[in-house]
C-alpha cells in the first residue's frame, strides 16, 4: 500500500475568531536531516493557539499557517541522521516555539530531540496535553528558578494548564506550594498536592502571601508587579507574559529580587525528565475537553472562555 501524499489540516487564511479555522488538505510533509515524521494521534491546545490565530503582530506573522505546538503520535519516518527514535516508536514532544507549529494535522516533522518516548501510563490524548505547558512549569521553576526542597513557591492560575503542572512539579521537588485559584478549584489543587490557597476573586494575594522564594506568573501586567512584593531577597519571579516588563524589571531591582520573563524552547531532557515524573506517579495531566481535529473551532471557543480546567485536546487518529 502507497505512502499518503496530503494530509488533513486545520489551516487559517485571515486572523479572526473561532470560525476563521477551517479543515484543508495539504501535502505531507517530509523529514529533513535530523528530523522525524510523526503520524499525530492527538495535538494539545494551549492559550498561545488562539492568540496566533486571533492576534495581528504574533510570532507567526500573517496567515495562512497552521497552529498547533503539543503533539503525540507514533513515528513514521526518520531523516538522516536520527538516532534516537525508529519507524513504530511511541513519541510525544513540543514543536520548537514559535516558529515550529503545525501539530493541528495528520502529520508533523520536527527536530527528533523536540520529542521523548511516550510514558507508557498515558494514552495519546493524555501524553499530548503535557509538553508545552508542563516544559514550561519545568524550565520556569527547575532550570530557571532553580527551586529546592523546603522552598516556598506560589503558582498564580494554579488551575490552568501550565499552572497544575507546576503544583504538581514543585511538590515533586519538596516545595512548599501555593496557588492562586477560584474557589471552586480549591479541591481540585489539593488533591494535587497544593499547600495553600488563596481565592484570588475574595483575598489580595499580596495582601495574604508573604516571604515565597519562587513565583511562577501566568498572567502578567500588574499581576507580575504585585507579585514582586511576595518575594523574599533574593526571590525570583518568573513570568511567562512579557507585558509592562521594563517596569516590572525596574521595580524588581528595587526590590532586590530577581524577575525573569520566560519564552518556552522544545528540550528534549525537560521531555524525559517529565516522562520518568509522570512513570513515577508525581506528575499527571488533566483533560478539561477532547475534540476531533475537525472540531477545532469548537476547541478554540471553549478554550478562549478562560474558564477550564487543565487542558483541552483535538484528537486526529
Amino acid at each position: 500500500m502507497s505512502e499518503p501524499t496530503t494530509m488533513r489540516a486545520i489551516s487559517q487564511d485571515v486572523l479572526g475568531g473561532p470560525e476563521v479555522l477551517t479543515e484543508v488538505e495539504l501535502p505531507r510533509p517530509e523529514p529533513g536531516p535530523s528530523q522525524v515524521l510523526v503520524r499525530v494521534h492527538a495535538a494539545g491546545l494551549n492559550p498561545t493557539d488562539w492568540l496566533h490565530r486571533s492576534t495581528p503582530g504574533m510570532f507567526l506573522g500573517e496567515p495562512p499557517f497552521v497552529l498547533g505546538w503539543d503533539v503525540s503520535g507514533v513515528v513514521e519516518r526518520v531523516g538522516i541522521g536520527v538516532t534516537l527514535f525508529k519507524p513504530g516508536d511511541e513519541v510525544f514532544g513540543m514543536l520548537p516555539y514559535p516558529y515550529g507549529a503545525g501539530s493541528f494535522a495528520e502529520y508533523v516533522t520536527g527536530p527528533a530531540r523536540a520529542f521523548a518516548p511516550k510514558p507508557a501510563a498515558l494514552d495519546h490524548v493524555g501524553a499530548a496535553a503535557v509538553p508545552l505547558a508542563a516544559l514550561t512549569a519545568w524550565q520556569a521553576l527547575v532550570d530557571t528558578a532553580q527551586l529546592k526542597a523546603g522552598q516556598r513557591v506560589l503558582v498564580h492560575a494554579a488551575a490552568g494548564g501550565v499552572g497544575h503542572f507546576a503544583v504538581q512539579i514543585a511538590k515533586a521537588l519538596g516545595a512548599h506550594v501555593i496557588g492562586t485559584a477560584s474557589a471552586g478549584n480549591h479541591a481540585f489543587l489539593r488533591g494535587l498536592g497544593a499547600d495553600e490557597l488563596v481565592d484570588y476573586r475574595e483575598v489580595d494575594f499580596a495582601e495574604v502571601v508573604r516571604e515565597v522564594d519562587v513565583v511562577l506568573d501566568a498572567i502578567g501586567g500588574e499581576y507580575s508587579t504585585r507579585s514582586l512584593r511576595t518575594l523574599r531577597p533574593g526571590g525570583v519571579l518568573v513570568t511567562i507574559k512579557a507585558r509592562g516588563q521594563q517596569a516590572f524589571a525596574a521595580e524588581a531591582d528595587r526590590l532586590g529580587v530577581r524577575a525573569e520573563t520566560l519564552l518556552v524552547e522544545a528540550d528534549h531532557a525537560g521531555m524525559t525528565a517529565l516522562a520518568d515524573l509522570i512513570a513515577k506517579g508525581q506528575l499527571r495531566p488533566t483533560i478539561a475537553g477532547t475534540f476531533p481535529l475537525a472540531e477545532a473551532a469548537k476547541a478554540h471557543a471553549l478554550g478562549e472562555t478562560g474558564r477550564t480546567v487543565g487542558k483541552l485536546v483535538l484528537t486526529v487518529r
